[in-house]
């Protein structure tokens, strides 16, 4: 892209959505009107996590802002976590940020998403609903029951205990799915969590341009240092290309 030098800043940006105060950091490249993803981070995490912040950076690199931000009762947003989490009510921030950076100066009116673990499950709600001009998930649920223990007994892991008492309400994707369009689906072949087949019934509803990238033994935290780096690569390129083609605009 044309302008683009290796200069770069950040900038913390509060927004409301549905009377929660959230809070999010903005990537920007040393580019005029920059193309934005926006990332929407796990069910337990937040805009600090090291692989989006990882991808940040290889957007800016690469001439795209990057937006990431705390959904509410994470990080630096409001909220009680156990109390006002749900699929429906994340998917609202993201609308919310989608808006923000539509109204914001200085920025392309050409916008992609990533989410990773639930955040994947919120982009794949959002992105079935408007057409955004790329999308990349990592480990995304397309239903709540992978991350719904059947018991309290000693086989639920505490992660999965913890994680079934802060997403309370349940969640089904299937039926949205063949909306989706322009999606990189990453997943762990040996996720433990949020089994494969959710990325292959992701991939063979979406349409046309997608791929599936399967990490060969790869678990759901993505703790291996050459998974880390092919997912940075492979993703920015995705979101890259897909926001720099002409072909592919949000609806808005």
């Amino acid at each position: 892209m044309a302008g683009v030098s290796s200069r770069t800043s950040t900038a913390d940006i509060q927004f409301a959505a549905d009377g929660f105060r959230l809070k999010g950091t903005l990537h920007l490249p040393a580019a005029d009107n920059p193309p934005v993803v926006i990332g929407c981070h796990g069910l337990l995490s937040d805009r600090n996590s090291p692989k989006q912040i990882a991808l940040a950076e290889a957007c800016t690199a690469l001439g795209l802002a990057f937006f990431r931000f705390d959904h509410r009762g994470c990080g630096e947003s409001a909220g009680r976590l156990e109390a006002v989490t749900s699929l429906e009510g994340r998917a609202s921030d993201l609308l919310h940020a989608i808006r923000l950076m539509d109204s914001r100066p200085g920025l392309g009116k050409r916008i992609g998403l990533f989410g990773s673990s639930m955040g994947g499950a919120v982009c794949l709600r959002v992105a079935s609903q408007r057409q955004v001009a790329a999308a990349v998930t990592f480990a995304a649920p397309v239903r709540s029951l992978p991350l719904k223990p059947p018991g309290r007994g000693p086989e639920a892991s505490p992660e999965l205990s913890r994680m079934a008492s802060v997403l309370r309400e349940e969640f089904e994707l299937a039926g949205t799915l063949g909306r989706l369009r322009n999606i990189l689906v990453i997943h762990g072949e040996a996720d433990d969590l949020v089994p494969l087949s959710h990325a292959h019934e992701i991939f063979d509803h979406a349409g046309e341009p997608k791929r599936l990238l399967v990490q060969k033994g790869g678990d759901h935290l993505m703790g291996d240092a050459t998974h880390q780096a092919d997912f940075i690569r492979e993703a920015s390129l995705w979101l890259s290309n897909g926001l720099k083609h002409v072909g592919h605009r949000i609806d808005r």
